[in-house]
């Protein structure tokens, strides 16, 4: 990865962390953005922070221009960011999550890849990856908000494949089961931690989609998950 520009929208977190400290721990130059991020969380000098509200177009588009600005170019996009509710029927789910849903799974990847990709094209060789879900390839009684949203990213990013090939852009989707971060523990504090999928090996396999050796290979969306769940 040395030479290579990433943005990581979603850098701090359960899997933003082990994402943003594999790139770095390759060679890359990462600009990391979350809400609320600092130099001090990633101690490296080839990381810079960005604080964004990926909900806000412009906001968005302001954070892809600032990183041209500093480097030049845009070589991969790894986009981690995104939410979860559920336990609502659909008929039980209020404006508030759906919209939530939406901004937080779907219309912040839409901001961040329109805005990317101008600049992906022009690397010659850029890789996206995206991170969905698992539980998105089939439909779940109680996560309707979550899943619709899902869904529709992984035709997104799909499309996004389709319509670069020409550029040698690279575009794929990765759909982890559930992970064992700090939040699902909290969330979910009865469950077996150990049928959890460690969220180090998403992060191995987005650094591998970003890399040279997988040149060909576009428009996949490849679940992982812990074989004994």
């Amino acid at each position: 990865m040395k030479d290579r520009v990433v943005f990581i929208p979603g850098a701090k977190g359960g899997l933003g962390t082990n994402v943003t400290q594999t790139f770095l721990h390759q060679g890359a130059t990462v600009v990391g953005a979350s809400r609320s991020i600092a130099k001090e969380d990633f101690p490296s000098e080839r990381f810079t922070p960005l604080s964004v509200d990926f909900t806000q177009a412009d906001a968005v588009r302001a954070a892809v221009d600032s990183i041209i600005q500093k480097f030049g170019k845009l070589d991969v996009l790894v986009h981690v960011l995104g939410g979860f509710a559920g336990g609502q029927t659909v008929a039980e789910t209020d404006d508030v999550t759906w919209w939530q849903m939406q901004d937080l799974n779907l219309t912040a990847a839409f901001y961040v890849l329109r805005a990317a990709i101008p600049h992906l094209r022009k690397s010659g060789n850029g890789r996206i990856v995206v991170i969905g879900s698992l539980a998105a390839t089939e439909p779940h009684a109680g996560l309707g908000a979550y899943v619709t949203f899902k869904t529709a990213l992984a035709m997104l990013v799909r499309t996004v494949s389709l319509e670069n090939k020409d550029a040698g852009l690279t575009a794929n989707l990765i759909l982890p089961g559930t992970m064992d971060t700090p939040a699902n523990r909290k969330a979910m504090p009865g469950s077996d931690f150990s049928q959890w999928l460690n969220p180090q090996e998403v992060a191995d396999l987005a650094a591998w989609l970003a890399s040279e050796q997988a040149g060909r290979i576009t428009d996949a969306a490849i679940p992982i998950d812990n074989p004994h769940a």
